[in-house]
C-alpha cells in the first residue's frame, strides 16, 4: 500500500525541482519572455510589424525617453516632454533572438533621418533603440554598425539606456486591427482601414523599400 507521507514528500520535491528550473529573467521577471524597446516613428506601424514576427508574444505602444511622468499623446506629439513614440516587444528568446529583432528593426525604418520618420516629423517620431543591460547595448551597437555597412549610409539612430516606459492610451493599442468605426474625411471607416490608408499615404513602405530593397522585412511592394 503506498505510503501517503512519502508520496507527499515526492510531490513537494517535484514542485521544488520545477520551480528551481524556472530561473527568472532579471529584465522581465518571467522565465519565458524578454523585452525589447524600439522607437521607429508611428508606434501603430512598429507594433503592427513586430506582431507578425514568429516568437514575438506581444507588442504594445507607449512613450519613453523623456522627463514627464504618464504623458498623454497630445503632450508627446506637441513636444517638450522628451519622449518618443515607442513599442515594447515581449518575445520568447527560444524562438527569436534579440539580435534578430534588432536586424529587423533597423531595416523597417529610415535610420538616416534625424528629423522624424516619413510624413511624421519632430523629435517624438525619431528612431532609437533602448537597451536594458550591457549585453543589449553591445548587441544594439553591433546591429547598428552592420546596418550602416549594409546600407552604405550614415545611421543616426541612437542607442539609449532604457527609461521608464509609459503605455499609450488604450485606443492606440492594436490600432491596426481594430474594427470599430471612426469619422474621417472619407466618412465612417474602421480603424483598421484608416491605419492602412495612413500608412500608404505616409510613404513608410515606399521609403523603406527604396532604402533597403529586398532586405526590408515588412514593406509591401
Amino acid at each position: 500500500m503506498p505510503n501517503p507521507i512519502r508520496s507527499m514528500k515526492l510531490s513537494l520535491a517535484v514542485v521544488a525541482a520545477l520551480c528551481a528550473g524556472m530561473a527568472l529573467n532579471p529584465r522581465t521577471g518571467s522565465a519565458e519572455t524578454r523585452t525589447a524597446v524600439f522607437a521607429g516613428g508611428c508606434f501603430w506601424c512598429v507594433e503592427a510589424d513586430f506582431e507578425k514576427v514568429p516568437g514575438v508574444i506581444e507588442a504594445v505602444s507607449g512613450y519613453t525617453g523623456g522627463t514627464v511622468e504618464n504623458p498623454t499623446y497630445k503632450q508627446v506629439t506637441r513636444g517638450g516632454t522628451g519622449h518618443l513614440e515607442a513599442v515594447r516587444i515581449d518575445y520568447d528568446p527560444d524562438k527569436v533572438s534579440y539580435e534578430r529583432l534588432l536586424h529587423l528593426f533597423f531595416r523597417s525604418v529610415d535610420p538616416t533621418d534625424d528629423g522624424g520618420q516619413f510624413c511624421d516629423r519632430g523629435h517624438s517620431y525619431t528612431t532609437a533603440v533602448f537597451f536594458a543591460d550591457e549585453a543589449e547595448r553591445i548587441a544594439a551597437e553591433a546591429a547598428r554598425t552592420k546596418a550602416e555597412d549594409d546600407l552604405g549610409m550614415n545611421i543616426v539612430t541612437p542607442i539609449l539606456e532604457a527609461a521608464p516606459f509609459y503605455l499609450a492610451e488604450e485606443y492606440h493599442q492594436d490600432y491596426y486591427r481594430q474594427k470599430d468605426l471612426i469619422l474621417s474625411r472619407f466618412g465612417p471607416i474602421s480603424k483598421e482601414k484608416a491605419y492602412k490608408r495612413y500608412r500608404q499615404a505616409c510613404g513608410r513602405d515606399r521609403r523603406v523599400k527604396r532604402l533597403w530593397g529586398d532586405a526590408a522585412p515588412f514593406a509591401s511592394s
